[in-house]
Order: C-alpha cells, then sequence, then structure tokens
C-alpha cells in the first residue's frame, strides 16, 4: 500500500471523468468556485448514481441560491452547523473542509472555537439527559411557530 493512498478506494482523476461524472465534477468546480474536485467527490464518483444524489442533496442545502432554492440560513450558519456536526461525529475530512469554509467566509479562530465549545457542551449535555432519561419538561407549542 502507497503513503499517498487518500481512500479504501482509488479516487476517480478528474482527467478520468466521463459522462454524468464528469458533468457533476463541472458543477462542483463552478458551484464552489474552485479549481480542483475536492477528495470526497472524486472517491464517490466510482458510483456516479451516488455522486449525483449526494451532490444534488448537498447542494440543495449548504449552496441553495445555485440549486434556485431562496435559503433561511446565511451561508456561514449553515458552515458553523456543518462544522458542528462533522465534529460530533468524527469525520476529520469535514472539520477540515468546513473550517476551510468558513475561513473563506470570513470567520475567524474565536468563531470556530466557540462553535465547537457549543457542539463539545452538547455533546455532553445530550449524553447526560439521555443517559439519565430526563424526561422533557419544556416543548414547543404546537401552533407557536411563526408564519
Amino acid at each position: 500500500m502507497s503513503d499517498d493512498r487518500i481512500a479504501t478506494i482509488r479516487p476517480v482523476a478528474e482527467s478520468e471523468a466521463r459522462g454524468k461524472v464528469a458533468e457533476v465534477f463541472a458543477d462542483i468546480r463552478r458551484t464552489k468556485n474552485i479549481d480542483f474536485v475536492p477528495n470526497f467527490w472524486r472517491v464517490l464518483a466510482n458510483n456516479p448514481d451516488q455522486l449525483q444524489s449526494v451532490w444534488a442533496t448537498l447542494k440543495t442545502w449548504m449552496h441553495p441560491e445555485a440549486a434556485g432554492r431562496q435559503p433561511r440560513l446565511d451561508a456561514k450558519t449553515r458552515e458553523m452547523i456543518a462544522l458542528a456536526v462533522s465534529a460530533t461525529n468524527g469525520c476529520s475530512y469535514c472539520v477540515h473542509s468546513h473550517t476551510a469554509a468558513l475561513q473563506k467566509l470570513g470567520a475567524d479562530r474565536q468563531s470556530v472555537a466557540e462553535v465547537l465549545a457549543i457542539a463539545g457542551l452538547f455533546n455532553m449535555t445530550n449524553a447526560l439527559a439521555d443517559g439519565f432519561q430526563v424526561e422533557p419538561d419544556v416543548r414547543p407549542k404546537e401552533d407557536g411557530w411563526i408564519a
């Protein structure tokens, strides 16, 4: 096994992309305004249907304007959520990716540290509430939503 192996299966090189894979790769570069296709997408390209499906879903929620959807959350908030979930799930690849995205959006170190502090806090409090099986005493109102 080579030291430069980046995944359990060989990623599809951009120069090898054809058909659906080439179309998705081009959309990723265009939508993210980058000049390369990240490793995650190149690995998913081994299954073109999965690549297309995962990209379409990610584009809808993380790049809604490019997908023709009006977002309720701004880009920085979406990236902060993605970072917090990625840290909680222990995904180093995603932690790096979403931290870089936050840097690009102008977030400072203290903001990233605060996101991770809050994620860590709620990992702890969720585990405690779940472990003690605490019955919820505060619930949202059924009709309390703002229109």
